[in-house]
C-alpha cells in the first residue's frame, strides 16, 4: 500500500427512500451495505457489497453545471459529493479513509441509466459514462470498515489500485 497526500471533504452525504435524486444528510451511519438510512428502487442493478456507495466529485457536479447541465448534488444518485479530490485518481482498486473510521475501495464506474436524463442537457446520460468521457463517471465503493461519516470529514486516498 503507497501513502498519498491527496484529501479531500465530504461535500455532502445524499440518501433516499428509492429513486432520485438522493437527498442531503448531515451524517450518516456507513454498514456494509451502505448508508444505513439509503434504499435503492432497482437492487439488480444498484446495492449490494460491491456497490453499498456511489461516489461523485463536486468539481464534477460544478464543470457540468457550467456545460448548461441541470444536475446538482446527490442528483444522480451518489452517496457522497466529494470536493477537493483529484477525480482522475479515483480508480478501481483505490482505497479512500471516510472521517475517523470508515474505509472504502472502489470497485468500478457506474453505468448510467436512463434515470438520470433530466439532470442533462439533451437528455445526453452519456456524458458521466466512463466509456464516452473517460474521468467523468460516479464510482461504486465496497465498504471495509463500519462507522459514522458526517459533513466536512476529511476523505484521504490511502492506496491506488493497478486498475483491476
Amino acid at each position: 500500500m503507497q501513502e498519498a497526500s491527496v484529501s479531500g471533504r465530504v461535500f455532502q452525504i445524499n440518501a433516499s427512500h428509492g429513486g432520485l435524486p438522493k437527498l442531503a444528510q448531515v451524517r450518516a451511519d456507513v454498514n456494509s451495505s451502505g448508508l444505513s438510512n439509503d434504499y435503492q428502487a432497482d437492487t439488480s442493478v444498484h446495492g449490494g457489497p460491491e456497490r453499498a456507495l456511489c461516489l461523485f466529485s463536486l468539481e464534477q457536479i460544478l464543470s457540468l453545471q457550467a456545460e448548461g447541465h441541470s444536475i446538482f448534488p446527490g442528483a444522480i444518485g451518489e452517496n457522497l459529493t466529494l470536493s477537493g479530490l483529484d477525480w482522475s485518481l479515483i480508480q478501481p482498486g483505490t482505497r479512500l479513509k471516510v472521517g475517523d473510521n470508515v474505509l472504502i475501495e472502489i470497485t468500478r464506474f457506474t453505468t448510467p441509466c436512463n434515470n438520470l436524463e433530466p439532470y442533462f442537457l439533451n437528455a445526453d446520460y452519456s456524458r458521466v459514462s466512463e466509456k464516452r468521457h473517460p474521468g467523468w463517471a460516479r464510482v461504486y465503493a465496497r465498504v471495509l470498515q463500519t462507522g459514522e461519516i458526517k459533513v466536512g470529514d476529511e476523505v484521504s486516498l490511502i492506496a491506488q489500485g493497478n486498475d483491476s
